[in-house]
């Protein structure tokens, strides 16, 4: 059973490695070299943290990104940056391809002796939320982690570190944060597996009706217990989660198919019509009705933030 924790081990002076998949997200190599790929079990379809911040662009594909507190649709060419020991997940729709980097930097780092690399401490602290890149450094640092599987030595080092001044250096408008405050974890715990298992229950069942009992049989936790170790790891309560990954489902049925509303939300578990209508408004902004009018007229209109 894998840990909520992915531990991950670097060779010594090692600051950086870049991944990929190509189909699904638990099977990626790290890319050793130019067309040389060394295969890993990737942790990045379930529940997880780690004490690197990693660059993931998702090339194809699409499905639920969950960035600590955040719950959001994606689709091909997202690009996020997620700080250190914040936890996270993709859960994908179907096959996917993408490329991640993943770095640390501690304190004895060598790149903390030059003056320039100061702007990288508020990077650093910023991505605790999570990051979507967006705009025109998107496009730029998109472009730069597709080249880099083909470099290897001093030149994947230098883009690399090019890649780092685009975030350093980009406007508040193209990085937007994910989670409500900063998350970070740390250590290791019995409770986090259990509450990687509970969130992976969760999105194999949120079609259904999700009974905390089971949930609670599940990680073997009085109610007390699970309800503030959901809240810690999640940054959410059980009820709250389970909403918010339904709704994320409904707005993609309501955007991909032509399914009547009540239809769309009975079969995302949502039995009590006026409650779902309640509770999209609160989130959305919007009616179901006029979300999915507003689709008709823009179809890139769609928003799947909080």
């Amino acid at each position: 059973m894998s840990s909520l924790l992915e531990e991950v081990s670097f060779e010594e002076g090692q600051t950086f490695r870049l991944l990929r998949w190509t189909r699904n997200v638990s099977r990626v190599e790290v890319v050793v070299g130019p067309r040389v790929g060394v295969p890993l079990r990737g942790q990045g379809d379930h529940w997880h943290y780690h004490h690197l911040s990693e660059l993931t662009l998702v090339q194809h594909g699409s499905g639920t990104r969950f960035v600590a507190d955040s719950i959001e649709l994606f689709d091909s060419n997202d690009l996020v940056l997620i700080g250190t020991n914040v936890p996270h997940y993709l859960h994908q729709n179907g096959p996917s391809a993408g490329i991640s980097i993943q770095w640390k930097l501690p304190q004895d780092h060598g790149i903390w002796r030059f003056r320039e690399a100061s702007c990288l401490r508020k990077l650093a602290e910023d991505s605790r939320r999570g990051l979507q890149v967006l705009g025109p450094t998107a496009a730029g640092i998109r472009q730069q982690m597709e080249e880099l599987v083909s470099l290897s030595g001093l030149e994947r080092m230098a883009v690399f570190l090019r890649i780092l001044a685009k975030l350093a250096s980009a406007s508040q408008e193209d990085l937007r944060p994910l989670a409500s405050v900063p998350f970070s974890l740390s250590g290791k715990g019995a409770h986090r597996e259990a509450m990687r298992d509970a969130v992976s229950y969760i999105m194999a069942k949120y079609r259904e009706t999700v009974y905390l009992p089971e949930l609670l049989e599940l990680t073997g936790m009085s109610h007390a217990t699970f309800a503030r170790q959901f809240r810690n790891h999640t940054g959410k309560s059980f009820t709250s989660f389970v909403n918010r990954v339904r709704l994320q489902a409904v707005s993609r049925a309501l955007r991909d198919g032509s399914d009547s509303i009540s239809c769309i939300a009975l079969n995302h578990g949502f039995n009590q019509l006026a409650f779902f209508n309640r509770l999209f408004r609160r989130e959305f902004g919007v009616s179901p009705t006029e979300y999915r009018a507003s689709l008709s007229r823009d179809p890139d209109s769609s928003s799947n933030s909080w």
